[in-house]
């Protein structure tokens, strides 16, 4: 039986094992009825790791061709701090163009749309999904799931950190995943309400994160809060 968004958080949240962060994306990409869901990560040390799922024989194929170097994707997320439509992005290049060619021929979906995000140390990380469908229907699609897709891809990213060992490491004590959670809604304009409702927790429950987040945070209130998650890299709008 298919979880619920909410469940599948939940269990996100619990996952221990890089093994268990692919089963979640697959079962993602099933549960949003797109063709891949991708998380990759690169550490403070420079090492690499991505769960998704693309074929493996265009991954092969990416790296063969070292195909890093022309992905807009990846140039254009790296300079940005909010989530991108890839159609924003700057495939004029004959090389962005050729790529994107064969990207499809993969099954790679011609829309897509990744959230940026950092971490202690200068690690890096994109969550990105994609589908293959029109204009419209992409847009709609955002417009229905964007504020999930950015609460799930921080929990990806906490995963990362918490394997990497830097999730409670820095000048603040680590948020919890909820607690993320709240300060990711209230940043992209929900009321505490909105939040609560969003959440499945009573306000007073809200409340609490809140409280425990400003002081973990070192915030003198909530908006000051907000700012500072995002300046460490806990959230992004």
């Amino acid at each position: 039986m298919e979880r619920s968004r909410e469940q599948f958080i939940e269990a996100l949240e619990q996952v221990s094992t890089l093994e268990d962060m692919q089963d979640c994306s697959e079962e993602l990409r099933d549960l949003l009825n797109v063709a891949h869901v991708v998380y990759h990560w690169v550490s403070s040390k420079g090492e690499q790791y991505g769960c998704g799922t693309y074929d493996t024989a265009w991954v092969d194929r990416y790296l063969e061709q070292d195909y890093l170097r022309v992905d807009p994707v990846i140039s254009g997320c790296y300079a940005r701090f909010h989530p991108t439509d890839w159609k924003q992005l700057d495939w004029s290049s004959k090389g962005a163009r050729a790529f994107f060619k064969e990207a499809l021929e993969y099954g790679v979906g011609n829309q897509g749309y990744s959230i940026p995000m950092r971490g202690p140390n200068g690690q890096f990380a994109l969550f990105s999904v994609n589908a293959s469908c029109d204009d419209d229907t992409w847009a709609e699609f955002q417009t229905q799931n964007h504020h999930d897709l950015i609460l799930i891809s921080h929990v990806f990213n906490q995963k990362a950190l918490e394997f990497e060992g830097l999730a409670d490491k820095g000048p603040t004590k680590g948020l919890s995943p909820r607690e993320i959670d709240a300060m990711s809604l209230l940043a992209v304009g929900y009321s505490r309400a909105q939040v609560a409702q969003n959440l499945s927790i009573s306000e007073h429950t809200l409340r609490v994160y809140i409280e425990s987040a400003r002081f973990k945070l070192g915030a003198l209130n909530t908006t000051h809060a907000v700012a500072r998650a995002m300046q460490q890299g806990y959230i992004v709008v």
